[in-house]
């Protein structure tokens, strides 16, 4: 029994679950309904939605290494030592990779910012 406090009509309803049947029988996009399906990643677009950004792998630029430390990270935890911005990044659940990589930067080095950690990381090939 209905108590007529739906936002849409039984009849809008059905037509609704009738345009999304063919999307949900597949499991994929169908060709005949594009403006269900995601927009492709553009060229430029940082590789971040491919998996965790571990310096030295492939894709992980000077570029995308700031933006996945910085996205973890914030301004709060600078300046600080490679030692202690390793323990943010296990507190924050970061990928093994990266967290590993700071830790294993020079320990008396000081970053002051994001910019430095990044250019340290992308400049050394793993940990020392």
């Amino acid at each position: 029994m209905q108590r007529g406090s739906d936002r849409l009509s039984r009849h809008r309803d059905d037509e609704m679950k009738h345009e999304l049947q063919g999307l949900l029988r597949s499991g994929h996009p169908t060709r005949s309904e594009e403006w269900n399906d995601p927009e492709p990643t553009a060229d430029d677009d940082p590789q971040v939605w491919g998996g965790p950004v571990a310096p030295g792998s492939s894709g992980a630029s000077l570029e995308t290494v700031r933006l996945e430390l910085a996205r973890l990270l914030g301004r709060s935890s600078f300046p600080a030592t490679s030692v202690e911005l390793g323990r943010v990044l296990r507190r924050k659940n970061a990928p093994d990779a990266l967290a590993e990589a700071v830790e294993g930067l020079p320990r008396k080095e000081n970053y002051a910012n994001v910019q430095e950690l990044a250019r340290a990381l992308t400049r050394t090939e793993g940990p020392r």
